[in-house]
């Protein structure tokens, strides 16, 4: 039986979404949550989770896929936590990992998180393609812009300034700083 807190990861792929009912009814000490792609492990609530954790504490996940869409950042995730002492439970699978699971499990864990690249994959794949086809119909217009024209005159401005420093700029209109060499490089 563990003694330590039930943390909860929760996550969606895009801000309109909810995770609402990802952990609904568990009873949790805290839950981080990330609106973004499970691409990668480079979400900041994901790795405020990892840092919290401690042994003793079970962490509660929804399913595979909302902790990783990568068969190897899964294992490496679960590997690391369950070193730790953490406990993960991915509740629509059912399958609970300590670091002293079962063959099974370990089979389950890559077989499950292969699923879910592939998934991934295949989202990416019909995207390239609808994209391809909007091309061709000429009504795809690509990204839209981050910043306005007038916010575009407004950053040059200020970047012409002697005391500006690029990357306060870049903050500031909430763009990166390879974006705000674009602009300040576009004429």
């Amino acid at each position: 039986m563990t003694t330590g807190q039930n943390i909860g990861y929760t996550r969606v792929s895009t801000l309109d979404q909810s995770t609402e009912r990802q952990l609904e009814g568990l009873a949790l000490d805290r839950t981080y949550t990330d609106k973004a792609s499970g691409k990668d492990t480079a979400r900041p609530q994901l790795q405020a989770a990892i840092d919290h954790l401690r042994a003793g504490d079970t962490l509660h996940v929804h399913s595979m896929d909302r902790l990783a869409r990568n068969v190897d950042d899964l294992r490496s995730i679960v590997k690391g936590l369950t070193a730790k002492g953490v406990v993960i439970r991915f509740h629509k699978e059912g399958l609970t990992f300590t670091g002293e699971d079962s063959p099974m499990a370990n089979l389950l864990l890559t077989m499950l998180g292969a699923v879910a690249e592939f998934e991934r994959s295949l989202i990416r794949e019909r995207q390239r393609e609808g994209i391809a086809i909007a091309k061709t119909k000429g009504i795809y217009k690509g990204r839209k812009k981050a910043l306005s024209e007038a916010q575009v005159q407004e950053l040059r401005a200020k970047a012409g300034l002697p005391s500006s420093n690029k990357a306060a700029l870049a903050k500031e209109y909430g763009i990166s700083r390879e974006t705000l060499y674009q602009y300040l490089n576009r004429r």
